[in-house]
C-alpha cells in the first residue's frame, strides 16, 4: 500500500467516524425535546364547551392567568396541572387542567377560547379526552 493509499484510507474513515458522531447526536437530541407525554388508558366521552372566565379575576382556581391565548380545561374534580389528551373533530391536543369553576349541568369540561379554536370546537359538544402520563 502506498503513502497516497493510506493517506486516503484514513481520510475516509475519519469522515466516516465524524457522520457516526454526528447521526448520533441528532438522534439523540430530537428524541429528547419533540417527545408528547405517552397517553394512558382508554379514551372517554364527555360534553364540553368553550367558556370566558370572569374578568373579575386575574387568575384561575388554579392560579393560571388566562387570557386570549391561554389553551387549557376546567374542570370541577381532576387535580389542576394535570396533562390530558383532548380529542375532537379529528384533532388532538395535549393540554392541561387550568381551572375549576362553575360547571353547566350535563357538561364535564369548559375549555378556553383559544384551545377551543385550535380544536373547531363550537358550542357544546362531545369529545374524548384520556390522562397522559
Amino acid at each position: 500500500m502506498t503513502s497516497t493509499t493510506g493517506l486516503r484510507a484514513a481520510m475516509l474513515a475519519g469522515v466516516a467516524l465524524v457522520a457516526l458522531a454526528v447521526a448520533l447526536a441528532l438522534s439523540q437530541h430530537g428524541g429528547k425535546h419533540n417527545s408528547l407525554p405517552a397517553p394512558a388508558g382508554q379514551y372517554y366521552t364527555a360534553l364540553a364547551a368553550p367558556y370566558t372566565p370572569s374578568a373579575k379575576t386575574a387568575k384561575s382556581a388554579c392560579g393560571v392567568a388566562i387570557g386570549p391565548k391561554t389553551e387549557g380545561v376546567a374542570h370541577p374534580v381532576l387535580p389542576c396541572g394535570v396533562k390530558i389528551y383532548v380529542k375532537f373533530g379529528g384533532k388532538q391536543v395535549l393540554t392541561q387542567v387550568i381551572d375549576r369553576g362553575h360547571i353547566v349541568p350535563g357538561r364535564e369540561f369548559d375549555v378556553t377560547q383559544a384551545l377551543a379554536k385550535l380544536l373547531g370546537l363550537q358550542g357544546t359538544q362531545t369529545i374524548q379526552w384520556r390522562f397522559a402520563r
